[in-house]
């Protein structure tokens, strides 16, 4: 083998080797900041990782929210209507935060199977859900009737 040749070939391997460890170095990145959904039914079921960051979501359960007077302390359950979930949150709620809607929250699970979130997302308009909460109501079967996700009957479309 001439060292010209020699020469390309070990190029050629230094690049390959670059290549490698900036995907894997960029794979690794991607997974370790990826936030899965997870429905009441799921958490409750013990599908949810507890040593990561998720989203979970729901409908805010009617009488839940319990407020602390002496913190912004909040605790309130979500719904898939098939299992609850509770959610404790220490900062200042959206301003369409409102029981009976659907939210999103990202946090953590602890032992209590109890997400503490660091963040809570409500909806943006009466019509809006997000799509996480969409689908798990779908698929528990519990979509409100009054909500544009609804499944439509075959006679909406005459």
């Amino acid at each position: 083998m001439t060292p010209k040749r020699k020469q390309k070939l070990w190029l050629l391997g230094l690049m390959l080797v670059g290549i490698s460890l900036a995907v894997g170095l960029t794979l690794n990145a991607l997974s370790a900041n990826i936030n899965l959904f997870y429905a009441p039914t799921q958490i409750a079921a013990g599908d949810a990782p507890k040593d990561r960051q998720i989203r979970a979501g729901g409908m805010v359960v009617e009488g839940s929210v319990k407020r602390d007077p002496d913190s912004l302390l909040v605790r309130f359950a979500v719904t898939d209507h098939n299992e609850d979930i509770w959610i404790t949150y220490d900062k200042i709620l959206p301003d369409l935060f409102r029981e009976g809607q659907g939210v999103v929250a990202v946090g953590h699970l602890n032992d209590q199977n109890e997400l503490v979130a660091s963040q809570v997302l409500a909806r943006h308009d009466e019509n809006y859900m997000p799509p996480e909460v969409a689908e798990a109501l779908k698929a528990a079967g519990k979509m409100p009737d009054h909500s544009p996700f609804a499944k439509k009957n075959s006679s909406d479309d005459y």
